[in-house]
């Protein structure tokens, strides 16, 4: 017999740790389960890059605000915060960058705008929301997840955007705020090269990097993925356009298995789908994700004429970052690791 309850109690415990220890298995009652590890991957745009034309402070400046963003979604990840928070700080502070072509650094349209697009989406709820050509909304990300928060809807446009977004407090600027010299430079370049295609005289050759991206996927410690997208669209676009960026399984998607955010000719990407057909390719055909999007970059793209990339993350923190253009800004980072910044093949 016990001579009290708590020494009987001990028994029982050191017997059991005892017993576990000379069976050769770990304690399981005693040892808590570890939490998964976290990744993150973040993309700037591709098609955007000509290498003879970036000057190497240049290109630190690109590499210094990637590694800002993906700190700050870092620590939200290690934190035990979600998968949604944690792209949504990382778009937030490319958005406010002029470097990209979203939010701050947006492009102009044929008009002399700025309109902006910006999706998310959760993979653990396939909840997902989007805005399309907002101009009033300092961080148009932050549109986008209050339309999923808080309506029944995925998508709004134009000035119903805007003035949900009012409605939801969020942090608004003037059309000045989005106005940068480069922009407006490029804009110019952009009708001086239509006028001159129509008379026959533009060189087949010359580069149009009027086009970018941001983008962000995470994986949080409860396994829950997550994709955000945003952009300024194409430099001298139509009045009304909108690319692939807010459209859900087009330039954004996520589901439990699989995230991925796009970059590029978004035309392209809207008529085949690229960001759902790669999830649905590795979950129908049981292939690795990182196959499925170099298959849908490298053969179904490119076949069709189309230019970009993606970044994708799955289930397991494994990432892929496939494009067939020059460059694309791009970086990751794992649970604990530092950030690792690309740009060029």
């Amino acid at each position: 017999m016990c001579p009290s309850k708590s020494r009987c109690a001990k028994l029982v415990v050191s017997a059991f740790v005892l017993a576990a220890v000379v069976d050769g298995i770990a304690g399981p009652v005693l040892a808590a389960n570890p939490a998964p590890a976290t990744a993150l991957v973040v993309h700037g745009g591709a098609g955007t890059i000509i290498k003879g034309q970036m000057t190497p402070e240049l290109e630190e400046q690109y590499r210094a605000k990637l590694s800002a963003a993906l700190l700050a979604g870092q620590a939200i990840l290690q934190a035990g915060g979600s998968s949604l928070d944690s792209v949504v700080a990382v778009l937030k502070i490319l958005e406010d960058s002029p470097l990209f072509n979203a939010g701050r650094g947006a492009v102009f349209t044929a008009d002399g705008r700025n309109e902006m697009d910006a999706a998310i989406m959760d993979g653990a709820t396939g909840k997902a929301g989007a805005v399309a050509f907002v101009t009033q909304v300092k961080n148009p990300i932050t549109a986008a997840r209050a339309v999923m928060d808080h309506t029944d809807h995925v998508m709004l446009a134009g000035a119903g955007a805007d003035s949900f977004a009012v409605a939801q407090g969020l942090e608004l600027a003037e059309p000045e705020y989005f106005f940068t010299d480069r922009r407006w430079d490029q804009l110019q370049k952009a009708r001086e090269e239509e006028n001159a295609a129509k008379t026959g005289n533009l060189s087949q050759d010359t580069p149009r990097p009027y086009m970018g991206t941001v983008g962000a996927l995470a994986l949080d410690q409860q396994g829950r993925l997550a994709a955000a997208t945003s952009t300024g669209g194409m430099t001298n676009k139509r009045l009304g356009r909108i690319g692939d960026t807010p459209i859900i399984g087009a330039g954004t998607w996520a589901d439990s298995k699989c995230a991925v955010s796009a970059t590029g000719h978004g035309e392209y990407f809207i008529r085949l789908a690229v960001a759902s057909d790669i999830c649905a390719r590795a979950r129908y055909l049981d292939i690795s994700v990182e196959n499925a999007a170099e298959t849908v970059i490298h053969e179904v793209l490119s076949a069709g004429g189309g230019t970009g990339g993606v970044i994708t993350l799955d289930d397991h923190g494994q990432i892929s970052m496939p494009f067939n253009t020059e460059g694309m800004y791009r970086g990751f980072v794992h649970a604990d690791g530092s950030p690792t910044i690309l740009i060029y093949k």
